[in-house]
């Protein structure tokens, strides 16, 4: 099993993760998951199911066998907030501490209460977001968490965040996929020993076609060639993919077929030549966030464009 290290205080771990899904339903998910392999699960206060994934995965934290993951929501970003909001997700997940904890976005809006995450229109905030690192930076000061890192951060933050930050980011997770791969961006992180999580490895898959008329590259003709070539499905091919250029994947599925499916990506590699074609399907257009991350959040249009790409990554 192909592994990867979170900087330096952070120890190996098996390479994929689990995106959480809705409440009521991620329970039973969580735990298919964990039966099937899965050790890293993505989570989010936003996504309103720390609670029962606390609960669903007690002992399996308790036994140190889950890495624990967190994200830090938009409108907590004020340095005494920070703090508060880390301690009511690990109150929720009933846990001491997280492995990792990430800057969900980069942009801080007004806070509005620990509990009640919104994914709408805010107000925006005045807190920079190197004064957000820093109180980040004294969430591993406190053992609160073991490593940091950011999610959704372009070229021009994250450049600007390894400059300033005293203790570096240990994850960039992104949206990147066949039709989107980032690639300065993802050798960017690279290069400086910053982990890449795809948060959208599939492109979204078929709720993003349905909901923007997006070109999926899980329905690409190179891609699913490819696949039956190797005997394998479009979106391990799409998966593998991403591992090989070095990228850690997030699939999220509540189904345990496609779970098991998403994790059996180690008995097979892609030549140099599939690699090469897969490369050349590079739209380089957002498909979860085009035309900008923050459009929705700031009430912008937020629809699929070409023109929609961010010129800084």
């Amino acid at each position: 099993m192909t592994k990867f290290r979170f900087a330096d205080t952070f120890d190996r771990f098996q390479s994929f993760h689990f995106a959480s899904s809705e409440p009521g339903e991620v329970g039973p998910a969580v735990l298919a998951a964990l039966s099937a392999g899965y050790r890293h699960f993505d989570l989010a206060h936003v996504y309103g199911n720390e609670k029962e994934i606390g609960a669903a995965l007690k002992q399996a934290f308790d036994e140190g066998i889950v890495k624990r993951e967190g994200k830090l929501w938009n409108s907590d970003h004020d340095r005494e907030i920070v703090p508060q909001a880390c301690d009511h997700s690990l109150n929720n997940l009933q846990i001491e501490y997280f492995d990792l904890y990430l800057i969900h976005f980069p942009i801080c809006w007004k806070h509005t209460g620990l509990s009640t995450p919104s994914w709408g229109k805010s107000e925006l905030g005045d807190t920079p977001l190197i004064d957000t690192w820093r109180a980040m930076e004294k969430l591993v000061e406190t053992g609160k968490c073991r490593s940091i890192g950011v999610s959704n951060y372009p070229m021009m933050l994250m450049h600007d965040l390894v400059t300033q930050a005293e203790i570096q980011p240990a994850c960039n997770q992104i949206e990147v996929h066949a039709y989107y791969t980032r690639e300065s961006l993802v050798n960017y992180c690279l290069a400086r020993n910053i982990c890449v999580t795809a948060h959208t490895p599939l492109g979204g898959g078929q709720a993003n076609a349905d909901a923007w008329s997006t070109p999926s590259p899980l329905k690409d003709s190179v891609v699913n060639e490819i696949a039956d070539r190797h005997g394998k499905s479009p979106a391990q091919v799409l998966l593998r993919f991403l591992l090989q250029n070095g990228v850690v994947v997030l699939p999220k599925s509540v189904k345990a077929h496609r779970m098991a499916e998403n994790i059996d990506l180690f008995n097979f590699e892609l030549t140099d030549t599939d690699m090469a074609r897969i490369h050349k399907l590079d739209k380089y257009v957002s498909y979860k966030t085009n035309p900008n991350p923050l459009a929705s959040f700031i009430g912008g249009k937020d629809a699929y464009s070409a023109e929609g790409t961010d010129i800084f990554d």
